[in-house]
């Protein structure tokens, strides 16, 4: 793979918290978030710059505690925290295996990180530094799909990879419909209009307006990030239709 040179620049990959919680239903498996971030360094060494966003889904979601009657601000941002948790597991993890790892919230907290600054954040890029951006948006309502969005137009990435634990987006469920056939593109409005789970709605819109393609891979199947970087065709590329 060495010598095949990246499609992309600058990417900003999005994971979710429950990817970082591997097989447990609660809490980080530090041997997914090492796995994590050796495939993140495969990726940094071609010279890509990376951001990553981080749900926090494995600590704590807002929305579903919302649905249970609890109040859905709070909840959202006990959810941001949650992020931060994951974040700061990653960051160190990253740092582990010789690549210097940034930390940067929404929600200021000078103690654990540095506050989220757009310029400071695309200079660590350029200095070779992975960024971790933590806390969301910093404002509730608004889930880390959206944080992805908005921070992959802040910082001018050329592509938001969304790790999920399937290959792609498929016309149906592909653990319950035998028929489900992979898609390998589709626009975004396509997206839309159908109400396919690719990003919600906010998230989707604000890549539309600003041209930001999305690609939807496995995260479990090793060495996925770099295949996805090198351009292979694997998952599903959202973004304009030709």
């Amino acid at each position: 793979m060495g010598d095949r040179s990246p499609k992309y620049n600058r990417i900003l990959l999005k994971l979710s918290g429950e990817a970082l919680g591997g097989a447990r239903d609660y809490g980080i498996d530090l041997e997914v978030v090492s796995n994590i971030a050796s495939q993140v360094k495969r990726v940094h060494e071609m010279g890509v710059q990376t951001a990553l966003v981080v749900g926090g889904g494995n600590i704590f979601r807002g929305l579903a505690a919302s649905e249970r009657g609890f109040d859905r601000a709070t909840g959202d941002y006990m959810g941001m925290l949650a992020t931060v948790i994951n974040a700061l597991a990653l960051q160190d993890a990253l740092e582990r295996t010789g690549i210097p790892a940034r930390t940067m919230t929404a929600i200021q907290m000078p103690q654990v990180a540095e506050p989220y600054i757009r310029r400071r954040a695309v200079r660590h890029l350029e200095k070779g530094r992975v960024v971790i951006l933590a806390a969301g948006t910093g404002n509730p309502y608004f889930t880390t799909d959206t944080t992805a969005a908005l921070r992959a137009v802040e910082i001018e990435a050329d592509v938001i990879l969304k790790a999920t634990k399937v290959d792609g987006v498929y016309t149906a469920d592909p653990k319950r419909d035998p028929n489900a056939v992979k898609l390998a593109h589709l626009g975004y409005l396509e997206v839309l209009n159908r109400g396919i789970e690719v990003m919600d709605n906010t998230a989707l819109t604000l890549c539309m307006d600003n041209n930001v393609p999305i690609v939807v891979f496995n995260l479990l199947e090793p060495g996925n990030i770099e295949r996805v970087v090198l351009g292979e065709e694997i998952g599903t590329l959202v973004g304009a239709t030709a």
